[in-house]
């Protein structure tokens, strides 16, 4: 399984957008999901900080990531655009595959 973990800091009066978005049913989810691999977004809440999140976006391998990025990087990189009042794009945490 390959990983691509996200680090983001919501302002407070975005948070119920930034859920839509970006859980496992919202924007992110569904354009991941036009690639083959996808396998499945898992969003995170700070207990101690509300307003931080973590999302986790599961692919079957890299290269599967690659091929949709391939694919569908303009896609990708509009969607990122237009969610940028959102999460203000956000830090990538770890990339990389399990075992």
């Amino acid at each position: 399984m390959f990983a691509r973990v996200w680090e983001y800091e919501v302002p407070a009066d975005q948070v119920d957008g930034f859920v839509a978005a970006y859980g496992p049913t919202g924007d992110w989810a569904r354009l991941f999901a036009r690639g083959d691999g996808f396998a499945r977004t898992e969003l995170y809440r700070s207990t101690e900080r509300p307003t931080r999140f973590i999302t986790v976006d599961l692919w079957r391998s890299q290269a599967a990531w690659q091929e949709f990025m391939g694919r569908w990087g303009l896609a990708y990189a509009e969607l990122d655009q237009a969610m940028e009042p959102l999460a203000a794009g956000g830090t990538l945490l770890v990339e990389g595959s399990s075992g």
